[in-house]
């Protein structure tokens, strides 16, 4: 893996590694945009309903916070903080660290680019 990211702005990506402390599957889907260092963008699949996320890049790190809708209707919040990578084949992998703000609970994950 190497670093120095390219831009995540229109990129899709899938869940790879999850915890069992977050509600985010291996069958969640997430779409990022990016501009002037502000990034955003929406998640969706398995027990998530509806998500959304904003925060910001510094260089190939991630801050933001997100809010979510699960397939039981409770709404929940949280904070993370991902590491972005160039795997070999040239697709970008994040590698989340994230707790909980609404209730109890932390985990590490990690959502790989589609395949094109």
């Amino acid at each position: 893996m190497t670093s120095h990211a390219p831009s995540l702005d229109g990129r899709r990506f899938a869940a790879t590694d999850v915890d069992a402390h977050g509600e985010v599957g291996l069958d969640t889907t997430f779409e990022y945009r990016e501009k002037d260092g502000e990034i955003w963008g929406s998640y969706s699949g398995g027990s998530v309903r509806r998500g959304f996320l904003v925060g910001t890049r510094t260089g190939d790190q991630l801050d933001f916070r997100y809010s979510q809708l699960n397939i039981d209707g409770e709404t929940s919040s949280g904070h993370c903080r991902s590491r972005i990578d160039v795997l070999t084949d040239g697709r970008v992998r994040l590698t989340e660290t994230w707790e909980w703000e609404s209730r109890t609970g932390s985990g590490t994950s990690a959502v790989e680019e589609f395949r094109s």
